[in-house]
């Protein structure tokens, strides 16, 4: 099983930038699908992002398509979240999550395993 940690929340204004990044650990890291997912109080949980094992194919959610970029370092063992022009509505808990499979899916049960969670919070 992969594990893994995220880190690099905080606070943005809006307009502004931040990466997020999920440190894995455990089993080959290049073998799965990785997502990112998040959690606006009072909401349920929603897709953000996902990317296949090899990086060639990324899928987004609508909210977030177009601003956020998914990314990943197999070398590292890393995953990133590039999140430009942050809205008020992207405050969060953001998630990273590892996938059964190697391939893409916003699809929750299509992931084994997640982390803790970064709190985005984007305030004037």
């Amino acid at each position: 099983q992969v594990t893994v940690v995220e880190y690099g929340g905080g606070l943005v204004q809006p307009g502004g930038s931040l990466r997020l990044s999920c440190a894995a650990s455990g089993r080959t890291f290049s073998d799965y699908g990785m997502g990112w997912f998040r959690q606006a109080p009072g909401k349920e949980r929603e897709f953000v992002a996902s990317i296949n094992w090899s990086a060639t194919r990324r899928e987004y959610g609508d909210a977030v398509k177009g601003r956020f970029a998914i990314s990943r370092d197999n070398t590292k063992d890393m995953l990133y979240l590039q999140m430009n022009d942050l809205r008020l509505e992207d405050t969060a808990v953001y998630y990273c999550a590892v996938g059964r499979y190697g391939a893409t899916s916003p699809q929750e049960n299509q992931y084994a395993s997640w982390g803790q969670g970064t709190q985005v919070n984007v305030s004037a």
